[in-house]
């Protein structure tokens, strides 16, 4: 009998990574230890996402997987990220962990940029999305029964009352611009809370949107700005 080989999901709590998960759950070659998801060391949620950590550990615990929680400063440097996943990926080691898994869809620089950072340290990466059809993946997402909403979404693309629906083949075909079906370029964002992974559905309480602008350099240079929805999701435990 083989030995399963022993991996940890890289957790979002979005539909990419939900879907990933669900892929890794019907393979027999792995055995799945633990999700781990980075938290802004001061407001405790996920990045681009928004989503409170309080929320990805209810994820978590309809799953059967325990979370590891990994906490970035506010600086957010590049390399202030890479010496914190160092430290974590020596953490792993000890458990036996040598994988990680992605939900990474098509975008070549970004699986490049962690496959090499995995190998520095002896690790590899597993990507059970890589170079799907984008618009299969979420219609397969759809057909398994996932639901998700988008929480977070491109001012430029979403209007404001969109955010926090449903995420689905109609909302997809109604939105300002076209964009790809899974968002693999940033346009959206979301909170996957029901599904084939989940014991029982996680529970939340939808709250206001808000809007956040983001400054950011191209390749030459060139400084622009970028305007975000984001639809707060509240836990009904905590009082924040």
């Amino acid at each position: 009998m083989s030995t399963k080989i022993k991996i940890s999901i890289a957790w979002s709590g979005g539909k990419d990574s939900a879907l990933a998960l669900w892929k890794l759950m019907q393979d027999e070659s792995y055995e799945i230890v633990s999700l781990h998801t980075t938290f802004g060391e001061e407001t405790k949620r996920v990045g681009l996402h928004g989503i409170h950590e309080s929320l990805i550990q209810k994820q978590a615990e309809s799953i059967g997987l325990p979370l590891d929680r990994i906490y970035y400063p506010a600086s957010q440097s590049n390399a202030a990220y890479e010496k914190m996943m160092s430290s974590y990926l020596d953490v792993l080691r000890k458990k036996g962990v040598h994988h990680i898994a992605y939900g990474d869809i098509f975008l070549e620089d970004l699986k490049k940029y962690r496959e090499t950072q995995l190998d520095e340290k002896g690790f590899k990466g597993v990507f059970p999305l890589w170079a799907k059809d984008t618009r299969n993946l979420l219609g397969e997402f759809l057909d398994m029964g996932f639901q998700t909403l988008v929480c977070a979404a491109d001012a430029d693309i979403f209007a404001e009352d969109q955010v926090g629906e449903l995420l689905s083949q109609s909302l997809i075909n109604q939105l300002k611009k076209p964009i790809d079906p899974c968002g693999e370029n940033g346009e959206f964002h979301t909170f996957c809370f029901k599904g084939p992974i989940f014991v029982k559905p996680v529970v939340f309480q939808l709250g206001e949107t808000i809007s956040k602008n983001y400054t950011f350099k191209t390749d030459d240079g060139e400084e622009h700005s970028k305007r975000f929805w984001f639809k707060e999701l509240r836990d009904l435990d905590l009082s924040y």
